[in-house]
C-alpha cells in the first residue's frame, strides 16, 4: 500500500500542502497581470456606470445645464461711477439688501481677482423656467447715512454689475429729478428677462422700474420679477450679442490708407536721396583702384565729422547692463503683445471674466526667457563678465516667475481665506 503524503508545517507555522514548492517568477508575474486586468475591468465598469448615470445627476453652473425648477443663482459683483470704469467697489458697499450671514463667493481666476471682481450670491429666489410676477427681496429702512450714500452714488452715475450663468447684467442705482437736482430717486424693482434654449440659459436682460424718492425715515420695498422666454439662438453663440457687430462694423477709409502709404514712400525716397548725395564722395573714395593709395591715405588722414567715430561703433557702452536689460525687456514686450494678439484672434478671451489679464500674466512669465536670452547675448558680446552675466540672466528670466509666486498667488490665497472666515 502506498502511503499518502502528509502536509508539512512551514517555518512560519502554516501548513504547507503536500509536494508544495515555492512559486516561480513567471507565476508571480502572471498573478500580478491578472490582478491588473481585474483592476482595469473594475475601473472601466465604474466609468461606464458613471456615464450611464450622468443624465440623472443634478446640473449646475459648471456645465450650464438646468432642470425645471432648479435654482439659478444671481451673483452681484461690483458698483462704480459710469465715467470711470476702473473705479469699482464691492456691491454691498452701498446699503442694498444684504444677504444671509454666510453668502457664497465665487472667483474665476487670478485675472478676475486683479480686475476687482468679487461675485457674491444675492440669494434671490430664481428657478429655471419659473416666472415670478413680483417677488420681495427685502425692505430698506432709510436713515440719513443711507440716504447720503445713495445720493452720492446717484450723483456720480453709479452703475452695478450682476451675473446669471456667467452672463452679465448692468443697471444704474437711481436717477435724478430732471426738474429738481436736489431730488434723487432709487430704483426699487428689478425686471429680469431670461432667454433659454432647451436646458441652457442664452441671454439675460435687466430693466429697472419704480423709482422712489430718497427720504430719511422712509421704508422702501425692494422687489424683482423674472420672465423666461424661449429662443432659437445656439448656446455657442450666446456671447455674440455682447460683441455688437453692427456697432464695430465701420467703412474702410481706403483714401486715407493710400494717402498714408504714399506719404511713407515719399519720405523714404527723400531720406534715401539725401543720404546718397551725402555719401557719394565716400563711396567713390573707397572704390578707387590700388594704384591710387597715396591719395587714399591722404583722404583717410583728413577725415572729419561722423567718420572720426567709426572706431567707436564696437566700443562697449558705459551702462552695458542697463542697456542690455532695456533691450531684452523691449524684445519680451514685443513678443508678449504679439502672442496675446494671436491668442485673442484664435481664442475667445472675451468669454471669461479676467481672461485677458490672466493671459497677459501667464504669457509674461512664459516669455521671460526671451528677455534673458537677448539681454545675455548683448551683454556677452560686448565683453560682460561671466559671473555678472549669470546673475543678470537669473534676474531677467526668473523675476516674472518669482513675482507671480511671491506676490500674486499668496494674495489670492489670503483673499480666499479671509472670505472663507467671513
Amino acid at each position: 500500500l502506498k502511503t499518502r503524503p502528509t502536509a508539512q508545517v512551514g517555518s512560519e507555522g502554516r501548513r504547507k500542502p503536500p509536494n508544495s514548492r515555492p512559486p516561480s517568477t513567471p507565476d508571480l508575474a502572471a498573478a500580478a497581470a491578472a490582478d491588473e486586468m481585474l483592476l482595469l475591468r473594475g475601473l472601466l465598469l465604474a466609468a461606464l456606470l458613471a456615464v450611464a448615470r450622468s443624465p440623472l445627476a443634478s446640473a449646475s453652473e459648471s456645465d450650464h445645464k438646468y432642470k425645471i425648477s432648479e435654482p439659478v443663482k444671481l451673483w452681484v459683483n461690483k458698483v462704480g461711477p459710469y465715467n470711470n470704469p476702473q473705479e469699482t467697489y464691492n456691491y454691498y458697499s452701498l446699503p442694498f439688501c444684504q444677504p444671509a450671514e454666510n453668502p457664497a463667493h465665487k472667483w474665476g481666476g487670478l485675472g478676475e481677482v486683479l480686475g476687482g471682481n468679487e461675485l457674491i450670491d444675492s440669494q434671490i429666489d430664481i428657478q429655471f423656467l419659473k416666472n415670478v410676477d413680483k417677488g420681495p427681496i427685502c425692505t430698506i429702512e432709510l436713515d440719513a447715512k443711507k440716504v447720503q450714500q445713495f445720493t452720492d452714488a446717484i450723483e456720480s452715475s453709479y452703475w452695478f454689475e450682476l451675473f446669471i450663468d456667467d452672463l452679465p447684467l448692468w443697471g444704474f442705482v437711481g436717477e435724478t429729478d430732471k426738474n429738481n437736482e436736489n431730488k434723487h430717486y432709487l430704483y426699487t424693482h428689478k425686471n429680469i428677462v431670461v432667454k433659454y434654449n432647451g436646458n441652457r440659459v442664452i441671454h439675460v436682460n435687466l430693466t429697472q422700474e419704480s423709482p422712489k424718492l430718497l427720504e430719511a425715515g422712509r421704508k422702501l420695498d425692494m422687489t424683482y420679477s423674472v420672465k423666461w422666454v424661449q429662443t432659437n439662438v445656439a448656446f455657442a453663440r450666446r456671447f455674440e450679442v455682447y460683441l455688437d457687430y453692427p456697432f464695430f462694423e465701420h467703412q474702410i477709409h481706403w483714401f486715407s490708407i493710400f494717402n498714408s502709404f504714399m506719404m511713407v514712400i515719399f519720405l523714404t525716397g527723400l531720406v534715401s536721396m539725401i543720404l546718397m548725395r551725402t555719401l557719394r564722395n565716400d563711396y567713390a573714395k573707397y572704390a578707387r583702384e590700388d594704384d591710387d593709395l597715396e591719395s587714399l591715405e591722404r583722404d583717410v588722414s583728413e577725415e572729419s565729422g561722423w567718420k572720426l567715430v567709426h572706431g567707436d561703433v564696437f566700443r562697449p557702452p558705459r551702462n552695458l547692463m542697463f542697456l542690455s536689460a532695456v533691450v531684452g525687456i523691449g524684445t519680451q514686450m514685443a513678443a508678449l503683445i504679439l502672442l496675446v494678439i494671436v491668442l485673442a484672434i484664435v481664442g475667445m478671451l472675451y468669454v471669461g471674466r479676467g481672461a485677458i489679464i490672466t493671459t497677459f500674466i501667464v504669457c509674461y512669465a512664459l516669455t521671460s526667457f526671451i528677455s534673458g536670452y537677448v539681454s545675455g547675448g548683448l551683454y556677452s558680446r560686448n565683453g560682460g563678465m561671466v559671473l555678472h552675466m549669470f546673475l543678470f540672466l537669473f534676474s531677467q528670466e526668473n523675476f516674472p516667475m518669482l513675482f507671480c509666486y511671491t506676490e500674486l498667488i499668496p494674495e489670492f490665497e489670503s483673499r480666499q481665506f479671509l472670505c472663507s472666515l467671513s
